[in-house]
């Protein structure tokens, strides 16, 4: 997976992306600002804004919000958002996860939400946080995880491995920009790892009806049965973290994602 290849494919679909109730309205959004408490004196960094929903969430509470992406039609979504949303005070930035271009320690808040499935180094991308927080900055995060004992117990390791490598396989299917979604374990490992101090983590359910989810990056029709398939025939660790089902007859299921919400040591 390449970064060129993330921008082809999220150029691509943007405007859905800018539509997109999961990514506009999801309950994970209300929850991040309520968890970060932000103050109007804070400077903060949206990572992998796509089209500016997290962002435009931060900018009535802060002083100043710079949503960024490595996708030049994204940053173009999130300026739209902002300009009918009047907020003067959210601008853009093309930037690298793992190669923010900012100077050291000029942000009090980094938010992240819904993308580092994307990013091929996860531990790089934590650490250019670290980089750029002040001593005492927050950093919080919202992505989706794959299974794992905290997310789905009563599963050997064996079986929980599998299932994280079958689930990040039916992912990367659908969107071939997709790295890897990391389970809550690790997570926890790489945040404190890199020397934050975790202050809370949550998992919050995230459903979802199968064929707009499968059809939101333009897959075919035989993409979209094959995923069909993995998802209604999957093993029993898959099917207790997916948790497929029909609703009035269309196939639904559940993304756990993870909210992490750390803190930069004084």
């Amino acid at each position: 997976m390449t970064k060129s290849l993330v921008q082809q494919q999220f150029g691509a679909h943007a405007g859905a992306y800018a539509t997109s109730a999961v990514h506009a309205k999801g309950a994970s959004l209300g929850r991040l600002v309520e968890l970060v408490k932000p103050e109007p004196h804070w400077q903060a960094l949206d990572v992998a804004t796509g089209a500016g929903h997290t962002a435009a969430a931060f900018a009535p509470h802060v002083a100043r919000v710079i949503a960024s992406d490595v996708t030049d039609e994204m940053l173009s979504e999130a300026r739209k958002l902002a300009a009918a949303k009047g907020f003067a005070n959210m601008e853009t930035a093309s930037a690298d996860a793992e190669a923010l271009p900012f100077a050291d320690g000029r942000f009090d808040l980094v938010t992240c939400r819904i993308a580092p499935h994307h990013f091929p180094d996860i531990p790089m991308f934590v650490g250019e946080v670290w980089r750029v927080l002040k001593p005492g900055g927050t950093f919080a995060l919202v992505d989706n995880i794959a299974p794992d004992a905290e997310s789905t117990p009563g599963f050997s390791s064996t079986d929980l491995r599998d299932a994280a490598v079958t689930y990040n396989a039916f992912e990367a299917i659908r969107d071939p920009s997709h790295s890897r979604c990391l389970g809550m374990a690790e997570w926890s490992e790489i945040i404190a790892d890199t020397g934050f101090d975790l202050a809370h983590k949550e998992r919050l359910g995230k459903d979802m009806e199968f064929q707009p989810w499968a059809e939101r990056l333009g897959a075919d029709t035989a993409t979209i049965e094959r995923l069909r398939a993995m998802l209604s025939d999957g093993a029993p660790a898959l099917q207790a973290f997916l948790r497929p089902r029909l609703v009035d007859g269309n196939l639904w299921f559940t993304l756990d994602e993870a909210i992490l919400i750390a803190r930069k040591p004084q």
